[in-house]
């Protein structure tokens, strides 16, 4: 009898290798190869049977548009891209109990109500669902609960002549397929199992979506390849010391992409906030230093929160650089542009920079509002409480225009803010500059380099130096 062959696979990118390594030569991470049983070998070709003729179609043949299915959640059907398409897949990850769980739980029953909605758990008990569900109110919405972590016997329930509209399987890293001799969680398991999953939800129809664990690197656990086999790719983010959750479509075949939903988290499971930029600066300090409002986007959504810095004096000989929420590349990109075409000199000082209410930044538009907010801690001269700033800042001190002006500024007049410093407007094929509407709504500053800001704080050079 032949010898079975075992290869080792990588946990984290998937590469195959014929023996064990401390580390892996593709992704170069440590300790990540695993033992498992090698596939029977597949015959070489395709044979000489010839497969049938394919049906190609024109560009231009119209085909009936699917109507998508809401909800009810409106942050979540924002971030979809207006609600469920029929036979999507979705895989949403997030650091644990930062509430997937609940989120898809709540949204199963609600779509119960309407609809055949199936909750398949591969980790907890139906009685811990159902406890979950009396607490926050949800024990009696019709939803099918099953605690399974077969691949066969999933495919079996869903393989139905009238198959559920929505299955949730929580989690993906959870489930096996039988014909396979690696563990459950492993890159073949994982792969294997998706596609299982997947293949009878296009089938039939059904809309399934996919609860993913994530490493230490907020990355979804398993091979890359299973974000590409899915049609939507949502991460829930935030911190556990804030009551706020952010969820971010990061990959969608039916919808914009970078769009977020926010959430809070309160006893009664996660709510939604229409009005992100109104809780995000509910706590703000009055004529505080250290703090700008940036105006962001979202997605489509334009967002205002506040970014503090704190510039203190260091007692160590390299001064320490900590951010929250925003790039630390850029942080320093910044105070070396401050130091070197402003004479601004930070870089002997202890800087903290944090977004406040747990959100992750990662537009350049930030620039501008983050040298603001260090000028500020810097000089002890607080920013005007009723101005919003952005702008992108380049390595030779000028302030580049970004995108998306107007909705940034319209949040703003919204919100009661009466100025705004930002790039200088530019007029395009003969149009009027962005925000020039607002004027008699928000007095427009507008800055072409970064010495221009320089004033609003006194003198930070000297400041600096004393």
């Amino acid at each position: 009898m032949a010898k079975a062959r075992s290869r080792y696979v990588c946990q984290e990118c998937g590469s195959v290798f014929p023996k064990w390594s401390g580390r892996c030569d593709a992704c170069e991470a440590w300790n990540s190869l695993v033992e498992e049983a090698s596939p029977e070998a597949a015959p070489k070709g395709l044979g000489r049977g010839k497969g049938r003729t394919l049906g190609f179609v024109d560009l231009a043949s119209h085909s009936p548009d699917t109507p998508r299915r809401t909800t009810a959640i409106a942050e979540l059907d924002r971030v979809l891209g207006g609600g469920l398409v029929a036979g999507s897949a979705i895989l949403i990850g997030g650091d644990p109990g930062i509430g997937k769980s609940t989120l898809l739980l709540q949204a199963a029953c609600r779509l119960a109500a309407e609809t055949d909605a199936v909750y398949v758990s591969g980790e907890e008990a139906v009685d811990q669902i159902r406890m979950r569900a009396t607490r926050l109110g949800l024990s009696d919405a019709p939803l099918r609960l099953a605690a399974a972590t077969s691949v066969r016997d999933i495919v079996t329930a869903l393989d139905q002549p009238d198959p559920p509209r929505l299955a949730i399987i929580d989690s993906i890293q959870t489930m096996y397929v039988d014909t396979l001799e690696s563990a459950p969680g492993t890159v073949a398991q994982v792969r294997a199992s998706a596609a299982e999953l997947i293949r009878v939800a296009k089938r039939r129809g059904t809309v399934l979506v996919l609860v993913g664990h994530v490493t230490k690197d907020g990355a979804i656990a398993g091979p890359r390849v299973l974000e590409h086999m899915v049609d939507t790719v949502l991460y829930f983010e935030g911190e556990r010391g804030h009551q706020f959750r952010i969820l971010r479509g990061v990959k969608n075949r039916f919808g914009p992409t970078d769009e977020i939903g926010v959430f809070e988290m309160t006893d009664a499971g996660l709510m939604e906030v229409a009005n992100p930029s109104e809780l995000f600066l509910a706590e703000r300090s009055d004529e505080t230093s250290g703090a700008a409002v940036f105006a962001g986007i979202e997605g489509s959504r334009p967002v205002l929160v506040e970014i503090q810095a704190l510039v203190a004096p260091s007692p160590l000989g390299t001064p320490r650089r900590a951010v929250v929420g925003w790039d630390s590349a850029r942080l320093a990109m910044v105070l070396a542009v401050l130091e070197a075409r402003c004479g601004v000199a930070i870089g002997a000082n202890d800087v903290y920079l944090n977004i406040a209410g747990g959100l992750r930044i990662a537009e350049p538009a930030a620039d501008l509002a983050v040298a603001a907010a260090l000028l500020s801690s810097l000089t002890g001269e607080p920013v005007p409480r009723d101005t919003v700033v952005f702008g992108e800042i380049g390595l030779s001190g000028e302030v580049r225009a970004v995108g998306q002006t107007e909705a940034r500024l319209k949040e703003a007049a919204k919100l009661g803010f009466g100025q705004a410093i930002l790039p200088v407007r530019r007029a395009a094929r003969g149009r009027q500059p962005a925000g020039s509407g607002l004027n008699e709504a928000i007095t427009l500053r507008d800055i072409g380099h970064l010495d221009a800001l320089m004033p609003l704080f006194g003198d930070p050079v000297s400041a600096s130096r004393g």
